[in-house]
């Protein structure tokens, strides 16, 4: 397939953090066209451009019309060893959303092929409503790898807290070295082989947090077996702007601990302190192929699915 060319009244430049209530504007617009809703913050713009392991002058762009709007956004995210990269595209415009989604492409061969691989695996996220994009990606040979169910429940009272299972210690927090890397170590060995995930080093991990608006250290929550953690709930306040809901950015328990019903406390005990805070809802995200049963644990505690996104998938070789 030939390579699609920017248009000639376009120009083009890295984005910046001054860059995000532009970048926010194109993609609020360009998903409500799609499902309705933003599905956006100010601060997720601003989140992707300054996290430490994305490097705007050679990992974005940012298209613009002449007049300076911008009317295009791609970004390459390599993640790990950069033998696995995401790339996101955003345009109305079919020409510019093309020739974004080859300039990310060949940005995740050069990342692999700095890194010493053969060979990168590209995945890139997409709601199924948007039949654009995902033509775009079939187009240029990708396929879905699985999809991710949004799921929602309704608050609309006092939500009762939860017994703690017996045995087991709630570490609320994680405002030590120590805990956070128990923390990091849990979620590694919760999500490990899971699509997209790759593990960051630590440091980086905790720097690209302490970046994130939204996030806190408090919303952390472990739980813990003779001195052990086995279980985490991650969560932020990325829905309250939007939704006025909580949203559990991650929740995992250990192989050797499942079968419990720590998973089910872990969420009861979220949508409670969610209900407490005056939230209308608790959001959170699946992934369908999930190892584990998750998507029927989330329906089974009275959650929904409101939205549905896939996940694409393409090998591609690194060299020249």
């Amino acid at each position: 397939m030939a390579t699609a060319v920017l248009p000639a009244e376009y120009t083009v430049r890295p984005p910046a953090p001054a860059d995000s209530r532009a970048i926010f504007a194109l993609v609020s617009a360009y998903n409500t066209a799609v499902i309705g809703s933003a599905d956006c913050t100010l601060a997720d713009i601003t989140n992707g451009i300054v996290d430490p392991d994305f490097d705007p002058r050679t990992d974005g762009w940012l298209v613009l019309d002449r007049y300076d709007v911008p009317v295009g956004y791609g970004t390459a995210f390599g993640k790990g060893d950069r033998e696995v990269a995401e790339i996101e595209v955003l345009s109305q415009d079919a020409m510019v959303a093309g020739w974004l989604f080859d300039r990310s492409l060949r940005r995740a061969a050069e990342m692999g092929r700095e890194a010493g691989h053969a060979h990168v695996t590209v995945d890139s996220y997409v709601y199924r409503a948007d039949a654009a994009l995902r033509e775009l990606l079939s187009e240029r040979e990708f396929s879905t790898g699985t999809t991710f169910n949004r799921m929602r429940i309704d608050h609309t009272g006092p939500v009762a807290a939860p017994d703690v299972p017996a045995g087991y210690v709630v570490h609320r927090g994680a405002d030590d070295d120590r805990t956070r890397r128990i923390a990091h170590d849990v979620i590694i060995d919760c999500f490990r082989g899971q699509f997209g995930f790759v593990a960051r080093p630590h440091e980086e991990w905790l720097e690209a947090r302490a970046a994130y608006a939204n996030f806190s250290w408090s919303q952390f929550t472990l739980l813990e077996l003779d001195g052990k953690a086995v279980a985490f709930r991650d969560c932020s306040d990325r829905d309250v702007e939007i939704e006025n809901c909580g949203h559990i950015e991650g929740l995992g328990v250990i192989e050797a601990a499942r079968g419990r019903g720590l998973a089910t406390y872990l969420l009861r005990d979220a949508f409670a302190l969610d209900a407490a805070a005056g939230r209308t809802g608790t959001i959170l995200h699946v992934d369908t192929n999930n190892p584990t049963p998750a998507l029927h644990l989330y329906l089974s505690v009275g959650m929904r699915p409101t939205l549905v996104l896939e996940g694409w998938r393409r090998t591609i070789p690194a060299t020249r």
